[in-house]
């Protein structure tokens, strides 16, 4: 399998998109018109190891929310993520077995080299 879970407005993704030759080859799931399901982020807590491994600490609504001050369970983490897609950690990329979450250079440079 070959996905890619993004926002289409996100400058970042779009990038990272055009790294891994233009997303060719992968299915691509803007996180904004396309809902993730419960199964869709069950699966990507299976291969990441946690919820907390794909929750963005940096999207607005955390501090808007105070969540910043509390401490949050794996559930948290998995109810919060399927009410608001920006507290996803983007792009998710799957790559056969392997999940590569985020957008920072070691893990985008570990996606083009499993290309």
């Amino acid at each position: 399998m070959r996905k890619i879970y993004h926002l289409a407005n996100c400058n970042t993704c779009q990038r990272i998109i055009k790294e891994l030759n233009n997303g060719e080859k992968f299915e691509l799931q803007n996180i904004k018109t396309e809902k993730i399901t419960p199964e869709q982020l069950d699966e990507m807590k299976d291969k990441a190891g946690s919820y907390e491994a794909l929750f963005s600490r940096r999207a607005m609504k955390y501090r808007g929310m105070g969540l910043h001050e509390k401490i949050l369970t794996e559930e948290n983490y998995r109810n919060l993520i399927l009410e608001e897609y920006t507290f996803l950690k983007r792009p998710i990329i799957f790559i056969g077995n392997d999940i590569f979450v985020g957008n920072s250079k070691k893990t985008v440079t570990a996606a083009k080299e499993k290309l």
